[in-house]
């Protein structure tokens, strides 16, 4: 047995969820469904345009591979996260978030100064959730955050997509991979946004490295990995870089394919209020339920379940309490 079902990699973010109508979107010019990367002159200038929504909005810690990591270590997976935050109020919070759900971390001594990563989420009423990412001092994620002895003592690696817009943030993606594949760690990546996929196509590429072990993405990420309007055709190229793999297809359920037989997996039906943090609830869950001997099947069944609790509430993830529930009604313990 390892410490560690697995070790994340990815961008920390302090989350402010807005409901907002499309017609705002349009009129800040967002791009609805994705996320955006944002400087602090723009992050202010939305900021602005959405003061009198402020009073409403909700805090939460986020980020793609910190909201998996905190779902896994939630179902009874322990993990252990990577990141950077500042010496500062927001940093403070992300950090207790990550310790009051039971995940370790890389932060053993004096944090930089700057600004913890921010994230605008604005919520639209179909319940589509768009991103305006502000990345502060997790852009200088680097290798200098890695631990090399916990990467080895996980059983997986996962590393978010969204660290190959830092130059620095990508060749630690890089350099783990390469730790975990020399351990004889199980390597896995989000693409985490089509975004990445379609701009960002030969960092990803780098960060794939030779093979993974696994694969998270939606259905837009792998038509535009395989450049093809056809899923037969995404499939059949997630298997050139991958053993296996996942595909997200929000109110159509998913797909696992685990290096032999291709599953579809059906959707947990509800009413979707806020699709924030779905994909990283559903590869939490997945994550935890392979890791304790589930097939692709269930445990593709299990993260549908636990993310469709996840989009019929708002905020990017579910109270300790209730992974726990959960878990206990669809594991039996």
């Amino acid at each position: 047995m390892k410490k560690y079902v697995a070790y994340g990699l990815g961008a920390a973010l302090v989350d402010t969820e807005i409901k907002v109508l499309d017609a705002e979107l349009a009129q800040m010019k967002v791009g609805k469904g994705l996320m955006t990367l944002v400087d602090e002159e723009r992050r202010l200038e939305l900021l602005n345009h959405l003061s009198g929504h402020l009073v409403k909005a909700s805090h939460a810690s986020g980020g793609s591979a910190g909201n998996t990591m905190i779902a896994t270590a939630q179902f009874g997976g322990p993990t252990f996260m990577s990141c950077q935050v500042a010496n500062d109020t927001d940093g403070d919070i992300y950090i207790n978030d990550l310790e009051a759900a039971g995940v370790d971390h890389c932060f053993t001594g004096d944090r930089s100064d700057g600004t913890t990563g921010k994230c605008l989420v604005l919520i639209t009423p179909d319940a589509e959730r768009s991103m305006n990412t502000f990345l502060g001092i997790s852009e200088t994620l680097s290798v200098e955050q890695l631990d090399a002895e916990a990467i080895a003592a996980s059983e997986y690696l996962y590393i978010e997509g969204y660290l190959v817009t830092s130059p620095t943030g990508r060749a630690a993606a890089v350099k783990a991979r390469e730790i975990a594949e020399a351990a004889g760690v199980k390597t896995a990546l989000s693409f985490s946004d089509p975004g990445m996929v379609e701009f960002f196509r030969e960092g990803i590429t780098e960060m794939i490295g030779t093979r993974l072990d696994l694969v998270f993405c939606n259905e837009d990420e792998a038509l535009g990995w395989a450049e093809s309007d056809s899923m037969d055709v995404a499939v059949e190229r997630l298997k050139t870089i991958a053993d296996t793999f996942v595909i997200t297809r929000g109110s159509e359920g998913a797909l696992t394919f685990d290096g032999s037989t291709l599953s579809e997996i059906p959707p947990h039906k509800v009413l979707a209020v806020d699709t924030n943090g779905a994909g990283d609830m559903f590869a939490g869950a997945f994550l935890y339920a392979i890791t304790r001997g589930e097939d692709f099947p269930k445990a593709g069944r299990f993260a549908s379940l636990a993310a469709g609790k996840v989009v019929a509430n708002y905020g990017p993830r579910l109270p300790a309490a209730d992974c726990k529930a959960l878990r206990q009604e669809f594991f039996g313990g």
